[in-house]
């Protein structure tokens, strides 16, 4: 059965693979920043899915005070459909309530209508009240 702990530097190489394969990377991140960055940061959100040694799933936590998310959810297809993505949202929310946190908001790609059907499946709802916008402040390229 696997294992969720956090991520330490050892993880990276798989972690970054894992990313990778699940096409959860883009030209303009660059992950080994985005690793640096949740370092610098706090890592206690950052947990991954072990088996036999091996990181087979990732999510990367937040929490501002105000709301929690998720970034970089990720399990290995090998062993998706299997319950692991939904272990991982839980072990993320459980911290986040533990630390008072009210809410957790997730971004999900338009196009990605398969995450978005497994997100509906463990009880989350599309926000139609709200837009996304982003502006780009630093360029990893």
């Amino acid at each position: 059965m696997p294992t969720i702990r956090h991520y330490n530097e050892k993880d990276r190489e798989q972690v970054i693979q894992l990313w990778k394969t699940c096409k959860l990377t883009r030209p303009w991140n660059d992950p080994n920043k985005d690793l640096d960055r949740k370092k610098r940061v706090g890592e206690d959100l950052f947990i991954v899915l072990e088996f036999e040694n091996k990181v087979i799933g990732t999510a990367m936590g937040g929490y501002d005070g105000h709301r929690g998310v998720i970034n970089y959810l990720a399990i290995s297809p090998n062993f998706q459909g299997n319950g692991f993505g939904k272990m991982l949202v839980e072990a993320v929310e459980n911290k986040l309530k533990q630390m008072g946190c009210p809410k957790l908001n997730l971004l999900v790609r338009s196009d990605n209508v398969e995450v978005s059907r497994f997100y509906e499946s463990i009880d989350y709802k599309k926000q139609d009240d709200v837009s996304v916008f982003g502006k780009r402040l630093i360029l990893d390229n």
